[in-house]
């Protein structure tokens, strides 16, 4: 088979949405293609593991004389792997996903991005990102979509009714007999978390409960307390480049006001799914912010599969997850009325709204399989294997 080599610092164990899309992507090409691996697995210290890259990469070529593709798998390794354009004429594909194109550093945007476009092609993973990327000068030519991809084995895990009562037990909430809303993610200001909870939340029913999920760390670190000092642009373009809670603040202080939002904080993955599958509606508010876009919409995907139909900002990249009327709502971003009235009007017929989550799960399957992925990755490395 044609040898390849992929190269990402987003990888098992480490655990998160790149690491997983990371993992199934490799797997999923080595049916294809005998797939060389050079990843980061906590065996040394990041910053250790970054300074050996080179020199693993030319020991992987040398070993490897009939590798016929690169691969890198976000632009943060794009930049680190710049040398490749000059050291080989393998040809390179790197994948965008969003903050790892549109981050408003100068310097990256004025002497970093431009030489991004030099690489053989470019993987965007959805049209919001190559978007964006068009706009800074990638070729239109060679810079193709392939969507991310939603682990479908989470629909066949059964519902457990047993999570009422944990609700009850663990987090002393009682969910019986009310509305159920969801939400999953760090609380950055993107996702309009704050937002929801001060504009949208006092518009709905009583009987409508909201139920946030993820960290939610308010009391800065050291590090965290140092960057205060910094001018305040510097501080926003260094919370995005290591994904800082930008919004932690509001969120705590808006929750202390709404008697009907609570934070679980970060929960089991069992537990993930059940919740997911009692909620009526997940909700992604998302706000836009110049240098923070969202670059798709897995959790989006993923509530999906659980059955949980979704209304989502009809924005960026979110927009290739949800697709209207299909697996969600794609809603006016920052318009709490429409929110209230769409979420009202949905959980005013559970049958509708059971009839429209199983057309949504169906929809997700069928179009965000990890097999579909990787078919097109596939796809684009064909084009320039020789």
């Amino acid at each position: 088979m044609t040898e390849i080599l992929c190269i990402t610092y987003k990888y098992p164990p480490n655990i998160g949405g790149m690491e997983k899309q990371s993992y199934e992507l490799i797997h999923g090409l080595s049916y294809y293609y005998t797939t060389h691996v050079i990843a980061y697995k906590q065996e040394s210290h990041i910053v250790a593991w970054f300074l050996s890259l080179r020199s693993k990469v030319i020991k992987m070529l040398k070993d490897h004389p009939n590798i016929k593709l690169i691969h890198l798998n976000d632009g943060s390794m794009g930049v680190i792997s710049l040398w490749l354009q000059k050291y080989t004429k393998i040809p390179i594909v790197i994948t965008i996903h969003g903050l790892d194109i549109v981050y408003p550093l100068g310097f990256f945007q004025h002497k970093l991005v431009p030489r991004l476009t030099k690489y053989t092609a470019s993987i965007s993973v959805s049209e919001s990102t190559k978007n964006e990327c068009v706009k800074r000068g990638f070729p239109e030519d060679s810079t193709f979509v392939v969507r991310n991809g939603v682990d479908c084995s989470m629909a066949s895990v059964p519902f457990d009714q047993t999570i009422y009562e944990r609700m009850k037990n663990k987090y002393g909430i009682d969910v019986t007999g009310k509305h159920i809303l969801v939400s999953t993610g760090r609380p950055v200001k993107r996702k309009g978390f704050s937002w929801f909870l001060k504009n949208v939340m006092p518009l709905l029913n009583k009987d409508i409960i909201f139920l946030m999920i993820g960290p939610l760390k308010n009391d800065p670190n050291a590090l965290e307390k140092t960057m205060r000092g910094l001018e305040n642009s510097l501080h926003q373009n260094v919370q995005l480049m290591l994904g800082m809670s930008t919004d932690a603040t509001n969120v705590a202080h808006e929750l202390k006001l709404q008697e009907n939002a609570y934070h679980l904080g970060k929960i089991k993955y069992d537990d993930l799914l059940q919740v997911l599958s009692l909620a009526d509606l997940f909700v992604m508010p998302n706000l836009h912010f110049d240098g923070d876009i969202e670059g798709f919409g897995l959790v989006a995907l993923e509530a999906s599969m659980r059955g949980t139909y979704v209304l989502a900002s009809g924005i960026e990249g979110i927009s290739d997850a949800v697709i209207d009327g299909e697996n969600g709502y794609l809603l006016p971003s920052g318009n709490a009325q429409a929110w209230a009235d769409k979420i009202h009007e949905l959980l005013s017929d559970k049958e509708l709204l059971n009839t429209l989550s199983e057309k949504g799960r169906k929809y997700t399957m069928e179009h965000y399989s990890w097999a579909k992925m990787v078919n097109g990755y596939k796809e684009v490395f064909d084009k320039y294997i020789m």
